[in-house]
C-alpha cells in the first residue's frame, strides 16, 4: 500500500502561519469575548460557529487560551486549504506564494486574535474546502461544504457568484450551473434569514439596529474598502478603531469601478485582474447595503484575502526568490508585532487611542483596563469629546464603585439615566449604587424598573437575588 503524504510546500504553510500568529494563544479576551466567561449556547444565527465556541469553552474551562488555540488551528487549516485550492486554479509557484501571503499577512491578525471572529475563520475554512472540492471536479461535495460555511457565517453568500465568475473565466462546463444554482438559492435563503435575525435580535448592531441608513453605509464603504486595499499593499497603521465617520461621498466607489474596469483586461484564464475583482466581490456582503455598527473591521477581509493574495502571487512570482523570502519574512515580523498588540486589552486600546485621538470608544475601553486614577483621566477626556454620552457617565460610575465611593457613583449613574431615561442597564447601575449605600428599598425599586424595561435582564435578576428576592414568573429558567 502506498501512503500519500502532503506536498512539502503544504507543510511550510502551517509553519509560517504558526510563526506569525502562534503567540495569539497567550492572548486575553476582548469586546464580545467576555460573554464567553459563562457557558456559550447554541445560537439561531451561526450555529456551527457557536458549537465550536462551546467546544473550546469546555476544553479550557472558560479560559481564553483554548478559544485562541482553536482560532489558530482554523487559520493553519485555512492556509493549507488555500494552497490546495489555488494550485488547481493557477500555476503552482503562484499558488504557493499566494497561500503563504494569506498565511502570514498582518491583515489576518484580527480574525485570528479576536475569539469572537470564530465565525469568520470557520466560514472561510468551509468556503476554502468547498473551493478545493470544486476545483477537483467534486461539485456537489462543494455544495455540502458551502452549507457548512453558511451555518458558520452568513456573509459568505457571495461565494456562489465567485464560482460563477470562475466558471466563466476558466471552465464553461455547463454541468457546473446546477450546483452553482443550488448554492445561490441556499445563499439567498441564508441572506434573507440573516437580515431578519438582525432585525429581531436585540443589540445585534446590524441592519436597522446599527443606527446607519443603508445608503450612508454603502457610500462610506467606498472609503473603507480603499483602507483595506492600502493595508493589504502597505501593512502598516492597523488599529481596532479606524477613524471613520459616515459620509455621503461616492468617490471611493467611483475609483473602485474604474480599477475593476482596468483589472478586467486581465480577466480570462483567472489571471491577476480576475482575482482582484473576485476579492472585491467576496467583500461586498459585509461592505455594501446591510449596515453594521462598526464601519470598518479588518476581520471582514479574511476570506477576500484569498483572492487578493492569489492576485499578488500571480504578480510577485516573477520577483527573484530572495526578494520573495524577504517579503514573507517582513510580513511575519509585522504579524508577530500585531499579535503582540492583541495580547492584552491595555496594549490594544492604547494603540487605538493613539491612532484615533478624536474617538470616544477607545478611551472607554482603555479605562476598563487600567488603574482607576488613569481611568478617570481618560474618561474626563472622553467627556470633553462627548459631553452628552450616557456610556461615559456610566463608566465614571463604574470606576467610583470600584474605588468604594458609591455616593460619587450614584451621581454619575443618575446622569447616565437622565441621558437614557428608559435604559435597563442605567436603572440597574443606579440600583447597585443605592444598594452599596444601604438604601435597599430604593435599590430594589430600580432593579424592578430595569426588569420592567427588559424582562429577565440578567444583572438585575442577580442583584435582586442577592437581596433575597426571587425572579419574576418566567425568568427562573433563563438565568445562567
Amino acid at each position: 500500500m502506498r501512503i500519500s503524504l502532503p506536498h512539502r510546500e503544504t507543510l511550510w504553510l502551517p509553519a509560517l502561519a504558526l510563526l506569525a500568529f502562534g503567540a495569539s494563544v497567550a492572548g486575553s479576551y476582548h469586546l464580545d469575548d467576555y460573554s464567553l466567561l459563562s457557558q456559550p449556547i447554541l445560537t439561531p444565527n451561526r450555529p456551527l460557529a457557536s458549537l465550536t465556541l462551546m467546544a473550546s469553552h469546555a476544553l479550557g474551562g472558560g479560559r481564553p487560551w483554548a478559544h485562541h488555540l482553536l482560532n489558530l488551528a482554523l487559520h493553519l487549516a485555512a492556509a493549507c486549504l488555500a494552497y490546495q485550492a489555488l494550485r488547481r486554479l493557477i500555476p503552482a509557484p503562484s499558488a504557493w506564494l499566494g497561500a503563504a501571503l494569506f498565511a502570514v499577512h498582518p491583515m489576518q491578525a484580527e480574525a485570528v486574535n479576536y475569539i469572537f471572529a470564530r465565525s469568520v475563520l470557520l466560514g472561510a475554512v468551509c468556503c476554502l474546502a468547498a473551493l478545493e472540492r470544486w476545483a477537483a471536479g467534486r461539485h456537489w461535495h462543494a455544495v455540502g461544504w458551502f452549507v457548512a460555511a453558511l451555518l458558520s457565517r452568513e456573509d459568505v453568500v457571495a461565494f456562489p457568484v465567485f464560482l460563477a465568475m470562475l466558471h466563466l473565466a476558466i471552465s464553461r462546463n455547463r454541468t457546473e450551473w446546477r450546483p452553482i444554482g443550488a448554492m445561490a438559492a441556499l445563499a439567498a435563503a441564508a441572506g434573507a434569514y440573516g437580515v431578519w435575525l438582525t432585525a429581531v435580535i436585540p443589540g445585534s448592531g446590524a441592519g436597522a439596529q446599527s443606527g446607519i441608513a443603508p445608503l450612508d453605509y454603502l457610500a462610506t464603504q467606498g472609503a473603507v474598502i480603499w483602507r483595506y486595499l492600502k493595508l493589504f499593499l502597505i501593512p502598516w497603521g492597523f488599529t481596532i478603531e479606524p477613524d471613520f465617520v459616515v459620509t455621503r461621498q461616492w468617490l471611493g466607489w467611483l475609483g473602485l469601478c474604474v480599477t475593476c474596469g482596468i483589472a478586467s483586461r486581465w480577466w480570462s484564464k483567472a489571471r491577476a485582474g480576475f482575482w482582484f475583482c473576485a476579492g472585491l466581490l467576496l467583500l461586498l456582503p459585509s461592505s455594501s447595503v446591510v449596515p453594521v455598527a462598526d464601519l470598518s473591521a479588518d476581520r471582514r477581509m479574511y476570506l477576500p484575502m484569498l483572492a487578493f493574495c492569489a492576485a499578488a502571487g500571480l504578480l510577485l512570482v516573477r520577483l527573484p526568490g530572495w526578494s520573495r523570502g524577504v517579503l514573507l519574512t517582513a510580513l511575519c515580523l509585522l504579524s508577530i508585532g500585531r499579535t503582540g498588540v492583541w495580547l492584552t486589552e491595555e496594549s490594544l486600546w492604547r494603540e487605538a487611542v493613539r491612532l484615533a485621538p478624536g474617538r470616544v470608544r477607545p478611551r472607554i475601553q482603555l479605562a476598563r483596563a487600567v488603574r482607576p486614577e488613569e481611568a478617570l483621566r481618560l474618561l474626563e477626556e472622553a467627556r470633553v469629546l462627548a459631553p452628552e454620552d450616557a456610556v461615559v457617565a456610566a463608566e465614571f460610575g463604574r470606576v467610583y464603585m470600584t474605588v468604594g465611593q458609591p455616593a460619587q457613583a450614584l451621581a454619575w449613574f443618575g446622569r447616565a439615566l437622565a441621558l437614557r431615561p428608559n435604559d435597563a442597564r442605567a436603572f440597574n447601575n443606579r440600583g447597585a449604587a443605592l444598594a452599596a449605600m444601604g438604601q435597599h428599598e430604593a435599590a430594589r425599586a430600580d432593579f424592578e424598573r430595569a426588569l420592567a424595561v427588559a424582562p429577565c435582564f440578567a444583572e438585575a435578576l442577580d442583584n435582586l437575588a442577592r437581596m433575597g428576592v426571587g425572579p419574576p414568573a418566567g425568568c427562573a429558567t433563563s438565568r445562567r
